[in-house]
């Protein structure tokens, strides 16, 4: 301050602040009308003082920011943004929610309270012997699985709802660098390559080499939405890639499974839905969100009832009876061309494809906003992947029958000479596509392409991958561990470790950005392995063997969602 201004001190301001603050509301009967100091200027002012000329006069950045809060404070509880979270009330919770929270708290309760009698059991019984024998008995000890999971099950949904929806904890926007992606991946890259180890078997797409190429494709789409790289072009496209391969090993594990065993039993399918819908139906009640905002469940979904359907309508072709007889082999052709074609239909008939999506109950399944546009969006962007996954499976384990490729160690899938021509082939067809995407000046343009182009990346990386006999015959274990979670952990990120729904980042610790982000992740990875293992324990018990078990547990299950859909109905009721 000038000499003339010294004697104004902080002290002073704050003395008249209180002086005018006293008189103006001594005045005022109205509560709702009192006078309330707007006290963060006096925060703000101590971050931009110093870059004032006279000391007095504050810099325009400051009335910026007072203005920003002055709006987030009236504004964001009316217009709620879908961007930040600041200044929002708490939303009440809804019936269902209620329940779920009374249900999950009864089974801690219930768990704790089995857990006490089984231990007070266990040292009643520890010094018992068996007086012919001499020898100490062992009591028999049944541990409650079901309970023990829904208690785990609920102190993780608290800490869910905790991080999501609660308001506990800050949020902080996504701000996209190329180093902020890039970086970590070549980190994990490198850090996959130090956990190399031989697989069980050296099949083309074997089980390790599967998890560990869903496990690196998932590690970089989780670092793809925590830098909010989806702003640039190139890498949105690449990363289109990775979710198509998704469904690529969609469309060729399940066609495998059903065109080498044959089994098209309710149990394997019952199986199948419990474990790709049980987190995110958990998720749609505790956190209060429809079933197609987890948009890649619902698609992985529809897509096994979709192989499913083709294979199992009549006729039934399998492996075995299409080595009895060629002709069997066309048959199935002419299936997958039949789904191909209704898959042409329904991509150029969006009014078609809305009428059959907006039926009940469908349209509690798949709608979001009131309408379906968006799963008709997620579905077309993606809708070939899944043939040209169940094409290559057929054309693979027909090879293998022939005896037409090698799979030993160290054996290149080819004669030397067919295995260079094609390993040339891949190279460049990957290199091609990468240039294509990273020229991509429309995304509108280049999403209408995707579809169709997408599995040539695919089809070279499998190539690349499997066609030396020695990148066959190893996998990391590193990836392949993330892999076996990969479901989990796409869904999870959705709610604790992104935040407001993904659309920011949450924040655990404020202050410091790269210890928050360690230890969020490493709660969060940790609670994603977690629900695996819940998921599948009580996919054992919820889903026995026995039909006729089996189908009580279904109908059962059929009551839960009629008991979820009528509690959903009388909490829109009284909201209207």
């Amino acid at each position: 301050l000038s000499e003339s201004r010294k004697m104004i001190t902080n002290e002073k301001i704050d003395a008249y602040n209180e002086a005018a603050v006293r008189i103006l509301n001594s005045s005022s009967r109205n509560s709702k009308a009192r006078v309330k100091v707007f006290s963060v200027s006096k925060l703000i002012a101590q971050e931009t003082i110093m870059k004032s000329a006279d000391g007095l006069h504050l810099p325009e950045s400051s009335r910026d920011t007072n203005a920003m809060i002055l709006m987030n404070v009236y504004c964001n509880k009316i217009m709620k943004p879908i961007d930040g979270s600041c200044c929002q009330p708490q939303p009440p919770l809804t019936l269902i929610q209620k329940i779920a929270f009374c249900f999950f708290t009864l089974s801690i309760f219930g768990y704790l309270i089995i857990s006490l009698i089984h231990r007070n059991n266990y040292r009643k019984n520890k010094s018992c012997t068996d007086l012919e024998s001499g020898e100490e008995k062992k009591p028999v000890i049944s541990t409650p699985m079901l309970l023990h999971c829904f208690c785990k099950l609920g102190l993780i949904m608290t800490y869910f709802y905790l991080c999501d929806r609660a308001n506990l904890f800050m949020k902080e926007n996504k701000f996209y660098t190329h180093s902020s992606f890039f970086i970590p991946i070549v980190y994990i890259l490198v850090l996959g390559v130090f956990y190399t180890e031989n697989t069980k078997e050296t099949k083309v797409l074997n089980r390790e080499q599967t998890d560990e190429w869903k496990g690196w494709m998932q590690l970089v789409i989780l670092i793809y939405h925590i830098s909010g790289a989806s702003t640039f072009l190139p890498v949105y496209m690449h990363i289109r890639v990775l979710v198509a391969a998704y469904l690529f090993q969609t469309g060729y594990g399940h066609f495998s499974y059903f065109w080498i065993k044959g089994d098209f039993g309710v149990y394997r399918v019952c199986q199948v839905l419990f474990r790709l819908n049980f987190l995110v139906v958990v998720l749609c009640i505790v956190m209060d969100r429809p079933y197609q905002f987890y948009y890649f469940v619902p698609l992985v979904t529809v897509w096994f009832m979709i192989i499913y359907a083709t294979l199992a309508v009549w006729p039934q072709i399998v492996q075995k009876k299409a080595n009895g007889n060629c002709l069997w082999h066309f048959g199935l052709l002419l299936k997958l061309i039949c789904l191909l074609t209704c898959i042409y239909f329904l991509s150029y008939s969006q009014g078609a494809f809305e009428k059959i999506f907006s039926f009940w109950p469908l349209s509690k399944c798949f709608e979001l906003n009131g309408n379906v546009y968006e799963w008709w969006f997620r579905w077309k962007l993606d809708r070939y992947v899944v043939f040209h996954g169940m094409l290559f499976a057929f054309i693979y384990l027909a090879l293998q029958k022939h005896q037409m490729i090698s799979e030993g160690k160290g054996d290149p899938l080819f004669s030397n000479r067919v295995s260079n021509v094609l390993l040339f082939i891949s190279i460049v067809s990957f290199l091609a596509y990468s240039i294509w995407a990273s020229s991509c000046k429309n995304k509108t343009e280049c999403n209408e392409l995707h579809p169709s182009v997408s599995v040539v990346q695919i089809l070279a990386f499998i190539l690349i991958r499997n066609i030396p006999g020695y990148v066959r015959s190893v996998y990391s274990s590193f990836f392949a561990w993330f892999g076996k979670i990969s479901l989990e952990l796409f869904i999870c990120q959705y709610h604790i470790w992104l935040a407001a729904d993904t659309k920011g980042i949450l924040v655990l610790i404020p202050g410091y950005p790269m210890f928050n982000v360690l230890v969020s992740t490493f709660i969060f990875v940790c609670v994603a392995h977690e629900i695996s293992q819940i998921t599948n324990d009580l996919a054992q018990i919820v889903v026995p063997k026995d039909n006729s078990t089996l189908l009580k547990r279904l109908l059962c299950i059929a009551g839960f969602f009629s008991g979820l859909h009528f509690f959903s109905a009388m909490q829109d009721q009284s909201r209207h």
